[in-house]
């Protein structure tokens, strides 16, 4: 334009859209990592889970650094540290033949009293690998109940013990109905897979991102 008056128009313009431009381009890159960073924890939750259901001891040196590479890109550290956490989690309902095998049912094989935790789901064994402040379960927390040093936990206190209930739901427990066994056998063990992460954060966008996700095996 050779009209003086309008010159710099343009240029106005450009600098007030980018006041809105800006912003969104500088979420959407945040949104994107924060994707990532989801399908990156995702990834590490199946594969551990796996190895977990596949009965790996996570005690030993060699299967940690497996883990450890698994969760490189999350920010997985073993010693404790480090910006994510995979928890490992494996669970049992009790009936009567569980609370027999605890030695607290009758002689016609019915729970007694004494089996405190009949009819729950309860922790059999729980392994922690990373920075447990990240997260916590979504299945509860074993809580004062003898442990071994593999995370395993004995029948008799996961029967008799309350700390060694889970909030786990959803699978149908061990049951006869009309003769035929229906759910899950008595005793059988589901794998439970969490992996969490904190995300990048770019506040006011985003605040305290933190990825999570979990698997059943």
């Amino acid at each position: 334009m050779k009209n003086r008056k309008l010159r710099g128009v343009s240029s106005l313009e450009f600098a007030f859209s980018m006041l809105v431009l800006a912003p969104l381009i500088l979420g959407t890159g945040v949104i994107g990592i924060n994707m990532i960073r989801q399908l990156q924890a995702a990834q590490v939750a199946r594969d551990t889970g796996h190895m977990f259901a596949r009965g790996l001891n996570f005690g030993q040196p060699g299967n940690l650094t497996i883990v450890s590479n698994l969760g490189q890109n999350i920010g997985l550290d073993t010693s404790g540290a480090g910006n994510a956490v995979v928890i490992l989690s494996a669970v049992t309902y009790v009936d009567d033949s569980l609370c027999a095998a605890a030695g607290v049912a009758d002689g016609n094989g019915i729970h007694m009293g004494s089996c405190a935790n009949w009819g729950y789901w309860v922790f059999q064994q729980r392994v922690t690998i990373g920075n447990t402040n990240v997260r916590t379960s979504n299945y509860g927390t074993p809580t004062g109940v003898p442990m071994n040093s593999d995370g395993t936990i004995s029948v008799a206190n996961y029967c008799k013990n309350p700390g060694a209930r889970s909030t786990f739901a959803g699978v149908n427990p061990y049951s006869v109905v009309n003769g035929q066994g229906q759910g899950i056998p008595s005793g059988q063990l589901i794998y439970i897979a969490e992996a969490s992460a904190k995300g990048f954060n770019m506040p006011p966008f985003v605040s305290n991102a933190v990825s999570y996700a979990w698997g059943v095996f």
